[in-house]
Protein backbone atom coordinates (compact mmCIF):
# COMPACT_ATOMS: atom_id res chain seq x y z
CA UNK A 1 0.00 0.00 0.00
CA UNK A 2 1.48 3.41 -0.74
CA UNK A 3 0.58 7.23 0.21
CA UNK A 4 0.60 10.30 -0.94
CA UNK A 5 1.77 12.92 2.19
CA UNK A 6 2.40 16.67 2.43
CA UNK A 7 4.79 17.24 4.91
CA UNK A 8 6.91 20.97 4.37
CA UNK A 9 5.28 22.46 1.24
CA UNK A 10 6.12 19.28 -0.75
CA UNK A 11 4.49 16.04 -1.52
CA UNK A 12 5.85 12.75 -1.44
CA UNK A 13 5.23 9.15 -2.42
CA UNK A 14 5.66 6.75 0.65
CA UNK A 15 4.78 3.10 1.37
CA UNK A 16 6.34 0.72 4.23
CA UNK A 17 10.22 0.54 4.82
CA UNK A 18 10.86 3.61 2.45
CA UNK A 19 13.42 6.46 3.19
CA UNK A 20 13.08 10.40 2.35
CA UNK A 21 14.52 13.41 3.52
CA UNK A 22 11.78 16.19 4.61
CA UNK A 23 11.83 19.88 5.54
CA UNK A 24 12.91 19.75 9.53
CA UNK A 25 10.11 17.94 11.79
CA UNK A 26 11.25 18.37 15.65
CA UNK A 27 12.33 14.73 17.55
CA UNK A 28 15.72 13.42 17.68
CA UNK A 29 16.52 9.91 16.10
CA UNK A 30 14.67 7.26 17.07
CA UNK A 31 11.60 9.36 17.80
CA UNK A 32 8.30 7.74 16.00
CA UNK A 33 6.04 10.62 14.40
CA UNK A 34 3.24 10.29 12.47
CA UNK A 35 2.03 12.20 8.91
CA UNK A 36 -1.64 12.73 9.04
CA UNK A 37 -1.87 15.19 6.15
CA UNK A 38 -2.53 11.98 3.73
CA UNK A 39 -3.55 13.19 0.16
CA UNK A 40 -4.23 9.71 -1.72
CA UNK A 41 -3.66 6.62 -0.87
CA UNK A 42 -3.53 3.27 -2.95
CA UNK A 43 -2.86 -0.26 -3.08
CA UNK A 44 -1.32 -1.30 -6.56
CA UNK A 45 -3.08 0.51 -9.16
CA UNK A 46 -6.47 0.88 -7.67
CA UNK A 47 -7.32 4.17 -5.73
CA UNK A 48 -8.31 4.02 -2.30
CA UNK A 49 -9.94 6.54 0.43
CA UNK A 50 -7.63 8.61 2.51
CA UNK A 51 -9.65 9.44 5.24
CA UNK A 52 -8.59 8.22 8.72
CA UNK A 53 -5.08 6.89 7.38
CA UNK A 54 -2.16 7.77 9.19
CA UNK A 55 1.34 7.29 8.22
CA UNK A 56 3.71 6.27 10.62
CA UNK A 57 7.60 6.87 10.31
CA UNK A 58 10.64 6.66 12.52
CA UNK A 59 13.20 9.63 12.24
CA UNK A 60 16.54 8.51 11.22
CA UNK A 61 18.84 11.72 11.98
CA UNK A 62 18.72 15.26 11.58
CA UNK A 63 20.75 16.42 9.22
CA UNK A 64 21.77 19.60 6.37
CA UNK A 65 21.55 19.31 2.41
CA UNK A 66 24.27 20.55 0.02
CA UNK A 67 25.08 24.16 0.24
CA UNK A 68 23.20 25.79 -2.80
CA UNK A 69 25.25 28.95 -3.96
CA UNK A 70 23.36 32.05 -4.26
CA UNK A 71 25.04 34.76 -6.58
CA UNK A 72 23.99 37.79 -7.89
CA UNK A 73 25.13 40.28 -10.04
CA UNK A 74 25.17 44.00 -11.93
CA UNK A 75 26.60 44.22 -15.13
CA UNK A 76 28.81 47.77 -14.91
CA UNK A 77 27.52 48.34 -11.15
CA UNK A 78 30.39 46.90 -9.18
CA UNK A 79 27.72 45.09 -8.06
CA UNK A 80 28.27 41.06 -6.74
CA UNK A 81 26.63 39.50 -3.61
CA UNK A 82 27.64 35.83 -2.99
CA UNK A 83 25.63 33.91 -0.26
CA UNK A 84 25.77 30.20 0.57
CA UNK A 85 22.17 28.11 2.11
CA UNK A 86 22.15 24.37 3.10
CA UNK A 87 18.41 23.59 4.14
CA UNK A 88 18.29 21.52 7.44
CA UNK A 89 16.54 18.32 6.66
CA UNK A 90 15.44 14.96 9.01
CA UNK A 91 15.54 11.60 7.22
CA UNK A 92 12.32 9.51 7.50
CA UNK A 93 11.70 5.51 7.80
CA UNK A 94 8.59 4.87 7.14
CA UNK A 95 7.30 1.83 8.85
CA UNK A 96 3.60 1.51 8.20
CA UNK A 97 1.10 3.17 6.15
CA UNK A 98 -2.63 2.02 7.09
CA UNK A 99 -5.48 3.40 9.54
CA UNK A 100 -4.63 5.49 12.59
CA UNK A 101 -5.37 2.73 15.05
CA UNK A 102 -2.78 0.32 13.39
CA UNK A 103 -0.11 2.76 13.57
CA UNK A 104 -0.54 3.95 16.96
CA UNK A 105 3.27 4.57 18.03
CA UNK A 106 4.35 3.20 21.39
CA UNK A 107 7.06 5.23 21.11
CA UNK A 108 4.80 8.45 20.26
CA UNK A 109 3.55 9.06 24.07
CA UNK A 110 7.15 8.70 25.42
CA UNK A 111 8.65 12.41 23.91
CA UNK A 112 5.99 14.20 25.61
CA UNK A 113 6.88 12.48 28.78
CA UNK A 114 10.25 14.14 28.19
CA UNK A 115 8.80 17.15 27.17
CA UNK A 116 7.29 18.03 30.44
CA UNK A 117 10.56 18.30 32.19
CA UNK A 118 12.29 19.93 29.42
CA UNK A 119 9.81 22.97 29.88
CA UNK A 120 10.57 22.60 33.85
CA UNK A 121 14.46 23.47 32.96
CA UNK A 122 13.09 26.45 30.51
CA UNK A 123 11.58 28.26 33.33
CA UNK A 124 14.40 27.84 35.75
CA UNK A 125 16.76 28.86 32.88
CA UNK A 126 15.42 32.98 32.99
CA UNK A 127 16.47 33.02 36.29
CA UNK A 128 19.62 32.10 35.75
CA UNK A 129 19.81 34.81 32.81
CA UNK A 130 18.53 37.92 35.20
CA UNK A 131 21.46 37.27 37.82
CA UNK A 132 24.07 37.60 35.26
CA UNK A 133 22.49 41.12 33.52
CA UNK A 134 22.36 42.42 37.48
CA UNK A 135 26.25 41.80 37.34
CA UNK A 136 26.60 43.49 34.53
CA UNK A 137 25.27 46.74 35.94
CA UNK A 138 28.42 47.62 37.81
CA UNK A 139 30.81 46.79 34.88
CA UNK A 140 28.94 49.47 32.70
CA UNK A 141 29.23 52.06 36.07
CA UNK A 142 32.95 51.11 36.08
CA UNK A 143 33.72 51.64 32.55
CA UNK A 144 31.74 54.89 32.63
CA UNK A 145 33.94 55.85 35.86
CA UNK A 146 37.38 55.49 33.61
CA UNK A 147 38.78 58.47 32.28
CA UNK A 148 37.95 59.13 28.14
CA UNK A 149 40.86 57.87 25.93
CA UNK A 150 42.67 61.45 24.72
CA UNK A 151 41.72 62.81 21.08
CA UNK A 152 44.61 62.07 18.53
CA UNK A 153 45.68 65.47 16.84
CA UNK A 154 44.53 66.19 13.47
CA UNK A 155 47.58 65.91 10.67
CA UNK A 156 49.02 68.96 9.58
CA UNK A 157 48.80 70.03 6.13
CA UNK A 158 51.68 70.95 3.99
CA UNK A 159 51.09 74.89 2.20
Amino acid sequence: MFAIVRTGGKQYRVAAGDKIAVEKIDGEAGDTVSLGDILLAGDGGEVKSAEGLVVSAEIIAQTRGEKVIVFKKRRRHNYRRRNGHRQSLTLLRILAVGDAKKAAPKKEAAPKAEAAPATEAKAAAPAKEAAPKKAAAPKAEAAAEKKPAAKKAAPKKEA
